[in-house]
């Protein structure tokens, strides 16, 4: 299935997306009410549908994830980025974060250029949905589904924290309006369950592709990541985890965003996000 958060110009609201057909059913609450169960593979049964049948045009996507929930980030989890990009070796843990709701965008939305960076980067990368309590034995089994993020990082602020202290990722990842996540949150049970997920990454500016790579690339699997940031801070319902991306950021090329630029982060059998940069206000 694939479950999108959108508004048609009132209140947000979820809903059951049929691409062939290019309409939606509007779903009664959020995540937390229908989100374990569907986890728990009761598929379509376990939505209440609400109103009429829209056409995908009359509405937007938004990011699929409620303001009440936590934006969750596991960085440097590609061997090849660490290397090409920056320079540096692997490590012995994974490093996870958090990043501000206010800077997610959905799938065609203006990303917004912040006036305090001049190296602003792209990060294609697959997201988790979280859908029910973590069960550590099993981590993947509190997965709801996947979607698409593009972390986008303001690579001079990263490396403006003072001697000592390191990086400053909240600077360089929580700007206002740059990091798409969408279009929609496609779930668990139309990937393989069994075996090492094995999806395709890219990323494109202006058609140019930047970024291909690979989700079986992963230093560390979903399952790892989604045990080791429960470990520290439990998921709820709703939450979502970016889980690093591929070589071929900006930070290794030296080709940075710039204001006009199309940038469109993909993986196929999930979907596309397409932003275009845009002058801060």
């Amino acid at each position: 299935m694939k479950l999108a958060r959108c508004t048609d110009g009132g209140a947000p609201f979820w809903a059951l997306v049929n691409t062939e057909q290019g309409e939606l059913r509007p779903i009664e609450g959020g995540v937390p009410d229908w989100g374990p169960a569907v986890t728990r593979g009761e598929g379509e049964a376990a939505l209440r549908f609400t109103g009429a049948v829209l056409p995908m045009g009359s509405v937007r996507l938004l990011p699929p994830i409620e303001k009440t929930n936590r934006v969750v980030v596991a960085g440097a989890n590609y061997a090849k980025h660490l290397a090409a990009d920056f320079g540096i070796k692997g490590h012995s843990q994974p490093i996870a974060f958090l990043k501000a709701y206010g800077a997610l965008i959905g799938a065609n939305d203006a990303l917004r250029y912040p006036h305090l960076t001049q190296e602003l980067d792209h990060e294609v990368e697959l997201v988790a949905v979280i859908g029910d309590v973590v069960n550590r034995q099993d981590p993947i089994a509190s997965v709801l589904g996947y979607t698409v993020g593009n972390d986008v990082s303001s690579r001079d602020l990263q490396r403006s924290g003072p001697p000592g202290v390191g990086m400053d990722l909240f600077a360089a990842k929580s700007g206002d309006q740059t990091t798409g996540l969408g279009p929609w949150i496609v779930t668990r049970d139309e990937f393989p369950l069994e075996g090492k997920l094995s999806l395709r990454l890219l990323l494109r500016v202006n058609g140019d592709l930047r970024q291909d790579g690979d989700t079986a690339e992963m230093t560390w699997d979903v399952a790892e990541l989604v045990k080791f940031v429960d470990e520290r801070s439990r998921f709820e319902s709703g939450d979502v985890m970016f889980t690093g991306s591929p070589a071929g950021t900006a930070q290794g090329s030296g080709k940075f965003l710039k204001v006009g630029d199309v940038v469109e982060a993909e993986i196929p059998g999930i979907g596309v996000l397409r932003n275009t940069v845009t002058a801060a206000q």
